[in-house]
C-alpha cells in the first residue's frame, strides 16, 4: 500500500472520529505528496526516499513554526503546530537514537578515514544517504563535528 493510499484511510478514520488537528496534518501530508507527483519533473511517481524527505521538511516547518509561536507567548498555536508535528513524524521511518547514531557515524568515519575537521564532507556525503529519514541533517552534523573534534 502507498504511502498516498494510507493517508487517505487515515483521512476517513480521522474524519470519522471527528480529530480536527490530525485531519488539518494528512490533509497537508496528501497535498505535498500530490504535488510532488505531479511536479513536472516527477512523471506521477515519486520514490520513497523522495517521501521520506518531503515528510522531514514538513515536520520541521512546524517545529520551526512552532518555536516561532512560542517565543511570541501564543500557547494555542504553538500546540497546533507540534500536534500537527507528531502526526506527520509518525510517517517517518523509526528514528535512530544518539547512541544508535554515534556508533553508525563512528563506523562511517572510520570507513572513510576522516581524522580532522577537513574530512567532514566525506563523513557527511556518506552519513547524510546511509542515515537519510532515520535522523535529522542537523544532529548528524553536530554529531560528526564533535567526533571529529575529539579524534
Amino acid at each position: 500500500m502507498s504511502l498516498i493510499d494510507k493517508i487517505t484511510d487515515e483521512i476517513k478514520s480521522a474524519m470519522k472520529a471527528r480529530e480536527k488537528v490530525r485531519l488539518q496534518a494528512l490533509r497537508s501530508i496528501k497535498k505535498e505528496l500530490l504535488e510532488a507527483r505531479t511536479a513536472a519533473k516527477a512523471g506521477g511517481e515519486i520514490s520513497e526516499e523522495e517521501e521520506i524527505k518531503i515528510l522531514q521538511r514538513m515536520v520541521k516547518q512546524r517545529k520551526d513554526s512552532a518555536n516561532i509561536y512560542s517565543a511570541q507567548g501564543r500557547a494555542d498555536l504553538y500546540d497546533n503546530e507540534m500536534a500537527e508535528a507528531d502526526v506527520i513524524a509518525g510517517f517517518l521511518p523509526a528514528q535512530l537514537s544518539p547512541e544508535e547514531m554515534e556508533k553508525e557515524l563512528k563506523s562511517i568515519i572510520d570507513e572513510v578515514g576522516a581524522r580532522s575537521m577537513k574530512d567532514m564532507g566525506k563523513v557527511m556525503g556518506i552519513a547524510a544517504k546511509k542515515l537519510a529519514g532515520k535522523a535529522d541533517g542537523k544532529d548528524i552534523s553536530d554529531t560528526v563535528k564533535r567526533l571529529l573534534a575529539e579524534g
